[in-house]
């Protein structure tokens, strides 16, 4: 068993999922990464963690991703989840099939990974998880609609979960980054944001090592806005 804390994230090849990886790693975690391009894998032989390639999306990537996690390390401290962008268009021009992929690439993704590592962190006597979610979950813009539609829905079921389990020692909470620099920008956007710049991946990646640390140990249900200010509500 790792004498280490060991945190599962996914779609960690590149852009915010790499950089809460890197900043896992930096602060002491083992780590099992998983992406569909092979990226992650790249990045956990860098950071000498499990690399596992497969998608968020299938069921059978997700419970390979958990056994192989537990057979190198024997628990499961930390859960970031972490997804590509669902389709995006006119609300109407949607099709059925596209909020199919939103489900299961922003909400099914969530619930079925949290099947698998609760009774295991019941098990340890708790756990943390983080789910990636978007400033526009509760405050829509017609830019994204499956994704904010989709991620209002998982921040309702992270409040359901973080209630159900929190007598486990188990908190889950949301991160809503707004616009980040591995997102392509523009000068119309940048002046949407009241800090008058982009965030930075490192900055997502720092707020979820604080909320899955012991120094957020009191809070869990939570929708946590890193975006600048862009969201106008209170």
């Amino acid at each position: 068993m790792s004498a280490s804390p060991v945190a599962i994230v996914t779609a960690a090849g590149s852009g915010m999922g790499a950089a809460i990886a890197r900043e896992l790693a930096a602060t002491g975690y083992d780590l099992a990464l998983l992406s569909p391009s092979g990226s992650a894998a790249q990045l956990a032989d860098q950071l000498g963690g499990l690399g596992v390639t497969g998608s968020v999306m299938a069921t059978e990537d997700l419970s390979a991703l958990v056994d192989q996690t537990m057979a190198r390390y024997g628990r499961i401290d930390a859960l970031v989840n972490n997804t590509g962008h669902p389709p995006k268009g006119e609300l109407l021009s949607l099709s059925d099939d596209q909020w199919h992929t939103g489900l299961d690439l922003v909400m099914l993704n969530v619930v079925r990974l949290a099947r698998l590592v609760t009774p295991i962190m019941q098990a340890q006597g708790g756990g943390a998880i983080v789910n990636i979610s978007t400033f526009a979950a509760f405050e829509p813009d017609g830019s994204f609609p499956i994704s904010g539609a989709m991620r209002a829905a998982l921040g309702h079921f992270t409040k359901l979960y973080a209630d159900r389990y929190a007598a486990d020692g188990i908190r889950m909470n949301c991160v809503l980054p707004g616009f980040i620099d591995s997102y392509p920008e523009s000068e119309a956007l940048v002046a949407r944001i009241p800090m008058g710049r982009f965030g930075q991946v490192g900055e997502i990646a720092q707020t979820v090592r604080f909320l899955l640390s012991e120094a957020a140990g009191y809070i869990t249900g939570q929708n946590i806005r890193v975006d600048g200010g862009i969201t106008k509500s209170v």
